[in-house]
């Protein structure tokens, strides 16, 4: 019956039961799956599509365009495990075409550039490169699903290059602007070209949305102007440092293609690295990025037309999985000859809350001694939902007591 779908529905609608007719061709239409789709996707799983035109193109037109230009950025939501599969496949794809090439990784501050070269060389397992990188500190995410990228450069020996720079600048930006940091703090970055009026739009609702200035009857309260001003220069700062290390990469010698692994949001509509690269002489660079399944095509284009990269590649969307109980303190450390020091608090987290400040030295936790970072992580992590775990600090010479205390599972910010 199914095969003659059409047919048999013809044949029923000069019945008088037209309800029952059409629940019945509703009901087939569905279970032909993937043969008649009532709204096509945007981008189809598995292929190309051109921002700019709306025209298809093939993957191999594709590499034939890119893999002798001079950078490529691929994309990605730093959670999305199919987002990082996609990169491993293009990436594979374009050293087939060009083996001089170098990646580049926004996970990683420049001040890791040395690991990342005995990675690269086979010296280190992959437990080792984590607790080397201080990868739960420093950047966080799911290790997992940036794995294979990493393996890849390593099995190939093809050089990592550490894009970013350590966060606690660009907090430290954020909070006090870029003139306020000396030019001996700055390491080495110059002043970053301004960002475009569009750039500009998107880092104001950006950072309405997270200074969560707006009501929930949609009320704008007054902005501050200039906690607005330090958070654009923060983030075009971000995008510069990362402008100049690709940018250093490929001119350094040998001219390297650079295969830049970012964030979507650096790199969209021609803002952030992609801006700050056309200062630095190289305007021909491209932009590649994932299209999850589902999306519309209103961000293919900006109003005034601005296309979001080059290319977008159609992928599946899978329900994100429960992610395993992973406590957090909420703290940037560091290991100092004194002992291990807190470079940043997070606003809101167990660490705020516990009443712990910038520049505290951890001397204790859970009764232990500790004298680097890695020791204090394995004490975090080891902490179950609900639990307590004192802390003490030396604090202006003076040594405190704290209580960190985590949220249960039910909770969704720390115990006050």
């Amino acid at each position: 019956m199914y095969l003659k779908k059409s047919n048999h529905c013809q044949e029923l609608l000069v019945s008088s039961q037209i309800i029952f007719v059409i629940l019945l061709c509703m009901t087939i239409i569905p279970t032909l799956g993937n043969a008649a789709e009532s709204n096509p996707l945007c981008v189809p799983v598995g292929h190309w599509k051109v921002p700019k035109d709306g025209s298809k193109i093939s993957e191999i037109q594709l590499l034939n365009d890119l893999h002798k230009r001079p950078v490529i950025m691929l994309g990605e939501t730093h959670t999305s495990a199919e987002h990082h599969r996609w990169q491993l496949h293009f990436l594979s794809a374009l050293y087939g075409r060009n083996q001089n090439i170098v990646i580049g990784f926004e996970a990683f501050p420049r001040t890791l550039q040395p690991i990342l070269d005995r990675w690269t060389r086979g010296e280190l397992s992959k437990d080792k490169f984590f607790e080397l990188t201080r990868w739960n500190e420093v950047w966080g995410y799911d290790p997992d699903i940036y794995m294979p990228l990493f393996d890849f450069a390593r099995m190939h020996r093809i050089p990592m290059l550490a894009l970013n720079v350590e966060h606690s600048l660009i907090q430290k930006i954020s909070r006090y602007g870029w003139a306020s940091i000396p030019i001996d703090q700055r390491r080495g970055i110059s002043t970053p070209k301004s960002p475009s009026k569009g750039y500009t739009r998107s880092l104001t609702n950006t950072f309405a949305i997270h200074s969560k200035i707006y009501k929930r009857d949609a009320t704008p309260n007054k902005v501050d102007n200039k906690k607005l001003a330090n958070f654009i220069e923060a983030q075009t700062f971000w995008d510069r440092a990362m402008a100049e290390a690709i940018a250093r990469a490929r001119t350094s010698g040998g001219n390297p293609l650079v295969v830049a692994i970012v964030g979507s949001g650096h790199v969209e509509y021609g803002y952030g690295i992609s801006h700050q690269l056309t200062n630095l002489g190289i305007s021909n660079g491209a932009v590649l990025l994932p299209w999850d399944k589902g999306l519309s095509c209103d961000g293919l284009k900006t109003i005034e037309g601005t296309p979001v990269a080059h290319a977008v590649f159609g992928v599946d969307t899978f329900p994100e999985q429960k992610k395993p109980y992973r406590p957090l303190l909420g703290v940037q450390i560091k290991t100092m000859e004194q002992g291990i020091i807190i470079v940043e608090v997070a606003d809101g987290s167990v660490a705020a809350f516990s009443g712990l400040r910038k520049d505290d030295l951890v001397i204790q936790a859970a009764g232990s001694k500790i004298n680097k970072s890695k020791e204090l992580v394995a004490i975090i992590n080891n902490q179950a939902p609900g639990t307590y775990l004192p802390l003490r600090i030396l604090r202006e010479g003076k040594e405190l007591n704290v209580i960190a205390k985590f949220p249960t599972l039910n909770e969704s910010r720390p115990l006050q």
